[in-house]
């Protein structure tokens, strides 16, 4: 029955919200209040609420784990993601908590508790948000996921003190960790690409991180993210994540579930999550002020400030361990902040275009750590999106004699691609000022191999608003998105499985003949 009613009220709650542009984890939310306003006249038995309990924990840690997978500690230790992350900590608290303090008479505990809450921002938004745009590899993109995941590790040391776990000496054996890294290596090779891919994350981050780390006395979610950074450096840690990415997802319906399985909003819960929605854009210009502090250009600065103006799920998770009489009220004011982030992330790219001139004179004036080329040296043709297929591009236009230079907004790309001795500079496409700056004279024709359909599209329009008249080229899997794009500029747009197929039947043709 659980399974039933619960996985169906979801799956109905979450369709809906999803169709009016919100996020579904917002029908998750009001479907946990609808199993606990409905269970007694379903017949709900009464071990729903543990059952959900349990399968949110799992969710809880394979969420951490795949946040783990992602971490790379060269992306962490920028003076823009630990700076920006503990100032904006800091400062959160010490508002929020002197706010409560003063309209309350809660006490000092509480107080910090629910400040420390309400500083962090939803890394599961965030990152469903710059994956659905193909921006995780952005700079912008690099810096918000970051400094999320400085405030994770903030949420789960909050965690293990405020939850009063007491590890004991064998704790001391997590440092010896690292020497279990080449026989992880090994298992993961050993675990092909199915479902003992699969398996092999569920043993990692439920039972030696999750369980064994709660029989060293330390926190199971920070033994999940343990495990997961552990793998992170593996060639086939994305592809891992990739796998465990729907069971986390299928679990994390358990955990917001069990949310509103913990009581009905009452007139005092919804007052308080309405005041922090209003304070919410507070939250967003500090990041904002913050990361321009930092260096950043107002571009990336505004949408990286963006994708972390909202509460956070680990608000949520830290509630759930040392204040549960609060989990309600916080429950409510994270699917606010959902409402407001989500379709304002949506249109990030538009509404900096309409703030633009009043961002940019906010810059400081200085070497950006994000700063892009103002020429192109003596290239004449232009490769945009330096993955597969772009790479396989510039390789053949080098081979035919022409002089390329690629673009890609992944600095780590860049990197890459320049210790190949290829020429690849950090530009992002989708930047109007890149296109302002930079010297389009003696460029005779565009690639574009970016992967997402808006990404090319906006680029192809910027190319015809700088007067350029040469060949645009560009690649699209479906057929609706090549009409998009050429209605933007683009001269020709191959349709990758199209041109693959007819690739697979040139080659057969040609074996064919041969065997004649």
């Amino acid at each position: 029955m659980i399974e039933v009613v619960g996985l169906s009220l979801a799956f109905v709650l979450g369709l809906l919200v999803k169709r009016i542009g919100l996020p579904p984890l917002v029908g998750f939310l009001l479907a946990g209040f609808g199993l606990n306003a409905l269970g007694p006249y379903v017949g709900l038995p009464s071990y729903t609420g543990p059952v959900l309990e349990h399968i949110a924990h799992l969710g809880v840690l394979l969420l951490l784990f795949t946040v783990g997978l992602k971490l790379k500690l060269k992306n962490l230790v920028q003076p823009v993601v630990v700076g920006g992350a503990l100032l904006h900590f800091g400062i959160t608290v010490v508002v929020f908590g002197a706010g409560i303090a003063f309209f309350t008479d809660l006490p000092i505990a509480t107080v910090i508790l629910l400040a420390v809450a309400l500083s962090f921002s939803s890394t599961v938004l965030a990152a469903k948000t710059l994956e659905a745009k193909r921006e995780l590899g952005a700079f912008h993109g690099r810096v918000a996921i970051g400094i999320l995941i400085i405030q994770d590790l903030i949420a789960l040391l909050v965690l293990s003190v405020a939850g009063g776990h007491s590890p004991s000496w064998w704790a001391l054996l997590v440092f010896a960790l690292p020497l279990l890294r080449p026989v992880l290596y090994w298992l993961l090779d050993m675990a092909g690409h199915d479902e003992m891919m699969v398996l092999m994350g569920m043993v990692l981050a439920v039972a030696v991180g999750g369980m064994g780390f709660e029989t060293l006395g330390l926190s199971s979610e920070l033994g999940a993210l343990a495990m997961g950074v552990l793998l992170s450096g593996h060639t086939r840690s994305q592809e891992l994540s990739h796998s465990l990415w729907g069971l986390k997802e299928v679990f994390l319906i358990g955990f917001f579930l069990q949310i509103g399985m913990n009581g009905l909003p009452d007139a005092q819960a919804l007052i308080f999550a309405a005041v922090f929605a209003l304070v919410l854009p507070l939250k967003g210009l500090l990041f904002f002020g913050l990361l321009i502090l930092f260096r950043l250009r107002a571009r990336n600065a505004f949408l990286g400030a963006l994708s972390l103006t909202c509460y956070s799920e680990f608000g949520l998770i830290v509630a759930a361990g040392v204040l549960e009489e609060w989990l309600v009220p916080l429950a409510i004011t994270v699917a606010l902040s959902f409402i407001i982030a989500a379709p304002l992330n949506r249109l990030a790219h538009p509404i900096f275009e309409w703030l633009e001139l009043k961002l940019i004179p906010l810059e400081r004036h200085s070497m950006h750590p994000d700063e892009q080329p103002a020429s192109l040296g003596d290239a004449t043709i232009i490769v945009m999106g330096m993955g597969r297929t772009g790479t396989a591009a510039y390789l053949a236009l080098e081979d035919r004699g022409y002089k390329v230079v690629g673009l890609d907004s992944d600095p780590d790309k860049v990197a890459r691609q320049q210790e190949k001795g290829r020429t690849v500079v950090y530009a992002d496409a989708e930047d109007i000022s890149f296109w302002h700056a930079v010297d389009l004279s003696c460029i005779q024709a565009f690639v574009i191999a970016m992967p997402d359909t808006e990404g090319v599209v906006v680029a192809a329009r910027q190319i015809r608003r700088q007067g350029f008249q040469g060949p645009v080229v560009t690649h699209a899997l479906y057929e609706d998105a090549a009409i998009l794009m050429k209605a933007a500029g683009a001269d020709e747009t191959f349709l990758t499985m199209n041109s693959a197929g007819m690739g697979l039947a040139e080659r057969a043709s040609a074996r064919l003949a041969s065997s004649e």
